[in-house]
């Protein structure tokens, strides 16, 4: 990968999209930094052990703790994504406007980004209302007027860092959404880890320096497991038959059908831990009621109830995203047309096509749903019991983990994809 950025910023379109990139994140960083108007100082530090309010702050680089303008960051725009999602599915107008096409795509679009206005109107209510009490001063004359500022700056703020992802994915180089998450997931966790450092002298130094070598390790061997499984893939060898057309031959070569085993990356385990943790998120903004407790209590994070329930729904989410991505009876179809067949001896084109790969994409996606239910499960167990002491469990999650190391291949990619592009282009097959 080093080489892969090395190159590109020599070429001097590329280095454009990349230093765009990199203001653009440099941006929203800054953003992460400048305090609200009307929050004390340090207000929101006391729900550091809420579940819900630490993840929320880790996915925004600790904006949210500090009560800062990023403080909703991209969440209502991945909130209103997933919702779109599954809308999609359900109602048959969206789901006919999502398949026409560029426009139908620009539509569907618009709509999430009103969407997501919205759901950043009510987290700003419900973090306010909820969360806040107490913690505003009167700067503006009433905690009234102070609190609607608040409200408008948060969502003001959550429409910038929108507008930010979309010139990333417009102008500079990657997803634009994906790598401001990873940027907020990376910066919590440089955070917590230069904090644990600076407090290995409080108490048991040598117990202190090896908890966080234990830490760090494990960190690494996950980082080893998620590229391990989100490179592998299952090929299916598929032959074209041989055309003769004129004076000339066409056809007759071999090539493979490639099948992800991890195919749709982190997706199922945010539709998990969203449906999930929503009637917590709900319910925390009055944490003396009873449902709130009750939860808590059966269904809080780490409970067994949860981690039953969460493996169950990661399975679901799975292969119902794995519906939405592999189209088996599309394929199949496509392959019968242009003359191609599995290079299997009981496979023949057409219907037993369609059932072979169903058959086989089935299997990929049970495995690789199990490999994210551990990973969403397991590592997380484990980086509690290393690192609750120095304050590493709250910002390292495996869920991060496979955010961070998907981003980071797909941004490979996406470099590799401009350097052969302009490859192209200098040897003249594209002009």
């Amino acid at each position: 990968m080093l080489n892969t950025l090395i190159n590109a910023f020599k070429e001097k379109e590329i280095r454009k999209k990349m230093l765009l990139t990199l203001l653009m994140i440099l941006i929203f960083r800054l953003g992460c930094f400048i305090p609200v108007p009307g929050i004390a100082s340090g207000s929101f530090q006391n729900l550091a052990t809420n579940d819900f309010f630490s993840i929320m702050s880790t996915i925004t680089g600790g904006s949210l703790q500090n009560g800062t303008l990023f403080a909703l960051g991209i969440i209502p725009f991945i909130n209103a994504f997933i919702i779109m999602q599954l809308l999609t599915l359900i109602i048959p107008p969206l789901d006919k406007l999502s398949k026409s096409g560029e426009e139908g795509r620009k539509k569907i679009t618009q709509i999430t980004r009103y969407m997501a206005i919205l759901l950043a109107i009510i987290q700003g209510v419900g973090i306010c209302l909820g969360w806040g009490k107490g913690m505003f001063d009167e700067t503006f004359g009433s905690t009234s007027l102070t609190i609607a500022l608040v409200i408008l700056m948060f969502v003001g703020g959550s429409c910038l860092v929108m507008w930010l992802a979309d010139r990333i994915t417009e102008y500079g180089i990657g997803n634009g959404t994906s790598l401001i998450i990873f940027v907020g997931i990376l910066a919590s966790a440089g955070q917590s880890l230069l904090s644990a450092i600076t407090k290995v002298g409080d108490g048991d130094v040598a117990k202190n320096v090896w908890l966080i070598i234990a830490f760090l390790v494990v960190v690494l061997f996950v980082f080893v497991f998620i590229i391990f499984v989100d490179l592998a893939e299952r090929r299916i060898s598929v032959k074209y038959s041989q055309q003769i057309k004129g004076n000339k031959m066409y056809g007759g070569q071999t090539t493979h059908i490639p099948m992800k085993v991890n195919a749709g990356g982190v997706m199922p385990i945010i539709f998990a831990s969203s449906f999930l943790m929503f009637p917590q998120m709900i319910a925390s903004f009055w944490p003396q009621s009873k449902f709130y407790q009750w939860w808590s209590q059966w269904l809080g994070i780490g409970t067994p109830i949860y981690i039953a329930v969460m493996s169950l729904l990661i399975l679901f989410f799975a292969f119902f995203y794995s519906q939405i991505q592999f189209n088996p009876a599309e394929i199949a179809e496509n392959l019968k047309q242009s003359g191609a067949t599995l290079q299997h001896p009981e496979v023949r084109p057409g219907k037993p096509t369609e059932i072979y790969l169903k058959k086989i994409n089935n299997r990929i996606t049970l495995f690789g749903a199990i490999f994210l239910a551990i990973l969403s499960l397991v590592p997380s167990i484990v980086f509690k019991f290393i690192g609750s002491e120095n304050g590493l469990a709250n910002a390292f999650s495996a869920t991060g983990l496979l955010i961070v190391v998907s981003v980071a291949m797909e941004f490979d990619t996406q470099l590799q994809n401009q350097l052969m592009m302009r490859q192209y282009k200098g040897k003249g097959f594209l002009k």
